[in-house]
C-alpha cells in the first residue's frame, strides 16, 4: 500500500497560509494591494490590538461581482493572470490567487462588496476556510473586508507573535511604503481608534513624504528624475544633513510595487559616497518604471523581492542620476533652526557706515593692487610684513616639497611663526580699519598685491601639495572671507549671505583626500626604494593571508617581500606618504587589507589608503592659523570636487544666514 497521500483542501490552505500570512502586516499587505488593483482612490485601514483582534480594509474600488465572491476564496483563483505569458508581464500587485483563501484559513473573515451604486451588495462570512453564510447587504460601491481573531485555529502561530507594538510597527511600516508608492490614493490607518496615517491622495509624493516623515524632512528632500532606454526614475532623495541609523528610510518602488532590494540601496549609497557619516543612511523614495518583462516578481512568496534581467545597467543608472542631483546642490547645512523666509518689509535697524577715508585717501575705491595690499595689511600687519611672510612661506613651501606631504605641517607652522613675529610691530588684526600707511603708494611698488599673491601661492603649495590640474571651484560653493578663528578649531567666515563656520581639520582632510586619491591612482610613478627597509612583524596566520595580497599592495605602490618566518620587509612605498607617519600608515593599510574577507579591488584600496593619509597629514583641532593660512585653506577647499563633507561624511561648513541672524537679534520682527 502506498504511503503518499494527497492533502485535503483544509490542510493545504493552512500550509499556504504559513507562506503568505506570516503576521498581521502580511494580511494588511495582501488586502490593501487587492484594493489598489481594484482601482480605489481611497483606502481606509483600521486595526485593533496590533491586528490580532481586527484588521478591516475598506475601499471605493470596482468591487467583486456576486458570482465571483465565493470563487475568490478558492486556492489559485485570480483575475490577474490567465496564461503563461501573463507571468512575464505582470502589472498588478496581487496575482498569486492565494491571499484570500490563506487569510480565511487562519481567521474569521467577513467580506461585503458592491460593484455599482445601487446600494445593494453581497456579504459572505468565512471561518477557518469554510463558508459560514452568504447574504445580501446594503453597501456602497467598493469592498469592505474584516479579518477577526487572526490565527485563532493555529495556536502555535499565535504563540510566536511579538508584542502589540512590534506588530503595529510592521503594519505602519508597510502602510507608509504603500502610501509613498501610490501618492494618488488617499490612505488612512487607525489603531484602536487613533489615527496613525492620513494622506491627501492628490498625487504629490512630497505631500505623502510630509504626512509620513513630517514637514521638516520634506523641506530637505531633493527631487530626482531621469530616463534611459529601459528605465524611468522619479522620486526624492534627502540632503546629506538628514540621515537615519539604518536603511529603513530608503523606499524602493518598481512599477508601483514596494520591494526590498539591497543592490538598489547600495547603488544609492554609492552616490552619497563620502557625504554621509559612518553607519548613517539617507532618507529616499525611488520610484522606477520599466517594462515588466525586465523583472521577475514571482521569486518570493510575499512578493517583496524581485529579480532584474539587466541589474548592472539599472544600478549604474540609479547611482548616476542620484550623484548628479547631489552634485548640483550646495550642501551646507544651516546651523540655525529653519525658518520661513518672509519679505523684509519689517523693521530693520538702519546701518551707518562709520569708516570714512582720511586726509591722504581718496573717497573712491582704491586701485585693485592697493586694495589687495590694504586687505593684506588689515589681516596681519603692514605691507612690509606681508613681504616678510611671503618669503617665510616660500621657504616653508620649498621645505614642504622636499620633505613630502608632511611639509604641510612644517610650512604652516613656519608661516604662523612669521606672522606672529611680524605682529609685534604691526597694527592689531582686530582693529576696525588699517591706517593709511598700509595702503600701497607709487613710491613703494614692490609692496603691492604681488607679494600677497606670492605668499598665498606659497602657502597654497605648502599646506597641501596641489594636484597638477586641480578641479575648478564649484559654482555652488560660496566665496568666503575669513574673519577669525574659534578655539583654534573652527574658521569663522562671512559673505553677503551670512556667517559660516568651517571645521579646519575636516576641510584640510577633504583637500588632502582628493590629493592622495589622485596620487594613489598612479602608483607606478610614485614609489621610491628605501635605503634601509622597514621590517613589519605579523602572526603566522596574518603572514599567510598577506602573502596572497602582496599584488594588491604593489598596485598601490607598496612593495613588500618575505623576510623569513612571519616578517616582511618594506622595500618601497610612495614618496608622498606623510613624513614621520609612514610605518603607522603602512600598518593601518595592511591591517585593513587583512581584515577584509572579500577580494579587495584597487579602487577600494585606493580609497581607504587616501582616507588614512589625508587624516594623518591634515591640520588638527586646537591649532592656531593666521589669516593668510585661512584664506588659502578656503581657496583650496572651494577647488575641491566635493567641498561639503570630509572623507568620513562629516560636514565641513555650517551657515547662519543673514536673515536667521537678524531673527535671533530681533532686527526683523
Amino acid at each position: 500500500m502506498g504511503i503518499i497521500n494527497v492533502l485535503d483542501a483544509h490542510i493545504a490552505n493552512q500550509i499556504a497560509a504559513g507562506e503568505v500570512v506570516e503576521r498581521p502586516s502580511s494580511v494588511v499587505k495582501e488586502l490593501v494591494e487587492n484594493a489598489i488593483d481594484a482601482g480605489s482612490s481611497r483606502i481606509d485601514v483600521m486595526i485593533e490590538e496590533g491586528g490580532l483582534e481586527l484588521i478591516r480594509v475598506s475601499d471605493n474600488g470596482s468591487g467583486l461581482q456576486p458570482d465571483d465572491v465565493e470563487t475568490a476564496f478558492l486556492r489559485h483563483a485570480t483575475s490577474k493572470i490567465s496564461t503563461t505569458h501573463d507571468l512575464f508581464a505582470i502589472r498588478t500587485l496581487g496575482f498569486r490567487g492565494e491571499a484570500l483563501p490563506s487569510i480565511a484559513a487562519v481567521a474569521k473573515v467577513e467580506l461585503v462588496t458592491c460593484t455599482d451604486g445601487s446600494g445593494l451588495g453581497t456579504c459572505v462570512r468565512m471561518e477557518g476556510g469554510s463558508l459560514m453564510s452568504r447574504t445580501e447587504k446594503a453597501a456602497p460601491r467598493g469592498t469592505d473586508i474584516a479579518v477577526r481573531e487572526l490565527f485563532f485555529n493555529t495556536p502555535a502561530r499565535l504563540k510566536y507573535m511579538k508584542t502589540i507594538q512590534t506588530e503595529l510597527g510592521h503594519v505602519t511600516d508597510y502602510m507608509y511604503r504603500l502610501a509613498l508608492a501610490h501618492p494618488g490614493i488617499a490612505f488612512s490607518l487607525k489603531h484602536n481608534g487613533s489615527t496613525l496615517l492620513q494622506t491627501l491622495g492628490n498625487g504629490d509624493m512630497l505631500n505623502a513624504i510630509a504626512a509620513i516623515y513630517g514637514t521638516s524632512v520634506a523641506r530637505v528632500m531633493l527631487p530626482i528624475s531621469g530616463e534611459s532606454l529601459d528605465y524611468k526614475l522619479s522620486g526624492f532623495i534627502a540632503k546629506p544633513e538628514l540621515t537615519r541609523a539604518n536603511r529603513g528610510a530608503v523606499t524602493t518602488i518598481i512599477n508601483g510595487r514596494y520591494i526590498r532590494s539591497y543592490p538598489l540601496v547600495h547603488a544609492l549609497l554609492q552616490a552619497y559616497h563620502t557625504l554621509l557619516p559612518i553607519n548613517r543612511f539617507p532618507v529616499a523614495v525611488l520610484q522606477l518604471q520599466m517594462d515588466p518583462t525586465l523583472l521577475d516578481v514571482n521569486v518570493h512568496p510575499a512578493k517583496l523581492e524581485v529579480r532584474f534581467s539587466k541589474e548592472q545597467e539599472l544600478l549604474q543608472f540609479v547611482e548616476r542620476e542620484a550623484r548628479a542631483v547631489l552634485a548640483k546642490q550646495r550642501l551646507i547645512p544651516s546651523a540655525a533652526e529653519s525658518t520661513a523666509r518672509k519679505p523684509r518689509e519689517a523693521l530693520i535697524q538702519e546701518q551707518l557706515e562709520l569708516y570714512r577715508p582720511t586726509g591722504g585717501e581718496s573717497a573712491s575705491s582704491p586701485a585693485p593692487g592697493a586694495q589687495s595690499a590694504a586687505q593684506a595689511a588689515e589681516r596681519g600687519g603692514s605691507a612690509g610684513n606681508v613681504a616678510q611672510r611671503a618669503q617665510s612661506a616660500a621657504q616653508a613651501a620649498e621645505h614642504g616639497r622636499s620633505a613630502g606631504a608632511s611639509g604641510a605641517h612644517s610650512a604652516a607652522q613656519a608661516a604662523q611663526a612669521a606672522e606672529r613675529s611680524s605682529s609685534a610691530g604691526a597694527p592689531s588684526a582686530q582693529q576696525s580699519r588699517p591706517s593709511t600707511a598700509a595702503y600701497a603708494s607709487p613710491s613703494e611698488p614692490a609692496r603691492s598685491a604681488r607679494e600677497t599673491a606670492a605668499a598665498a601661492e606659497a602657502l597654497l603649495r605648502a599646506m597641501s601639495p596641489a594636484i597638477e590640474q586641480p578641479a575648478p571651484a564649484l559654482p555652488q560653493f560660496p566665496k568666503l572671507d575669513p574673519i577669525g578663528q574659534l578655539h583654534g578649531t573652527y574658521i569663522v567666515a562671512q559673505n553677503e549671505e551670512g556667517l559660516f563656520l568651517i571645521d579646519q581639520h575636516a576641510a584640510h582632510e577633504r583637500i588632502n583626500y582628493e590629493h592622495y586619491y589622485e596620487l594613489f591612482g598612479r602608483p607606478e610613478s610614485a614609489s621610491q626604494e628605501l635605503l634601509v627597509p622597514i621590517t613589519l612583524q605579523f602572526t603566522a596566520a596574518e603572514a599567510s593571508k598577506l602573502q596572497e595580497k602582496l599584488p594588491q599592495l604593489e598596485q598601490a605602490g607598496v612593495y613588500l617581500e618575505p623576510f623569513g618566518g612571519s616578517a616582511f620587509l618594506v622595500r618601497a612605498y610612495p614618496h608622498w606618504l606623510p613624513q614621520g607617519d609612514e610605518q603607522t600608515l603602512l600598518d593601518e593599510i595592511i591591517d585593513w587589507l587583512l581584515s577584509e574577507r572579500k577580494q579587495v579591488d584597487l579602487a577600494k584600496l585606493r580609497e581607504k589608503a587616501a582616507i588614512m593619509c589625508s587624516c594623518k597629514a591634515s591640520i588638527k583641532a586646537n591649532q592656531n592659523m593666521g589669516m593668510l593660512e585661512m584664506e588659502v585653506l578656503l581657496d583650496r577647499l572651494a577647488a575641491c570636487r566635493n567641498p561639503y563633507t570630509c572623507p568620513h561624511g562629516r560636514p565641513i561648513v555650517v551657515s547662519f544666514s543673514t536673515y536667521e541672524l537678524e531673527k535671533m537679534f530681533k532686527r526683523v520682527m
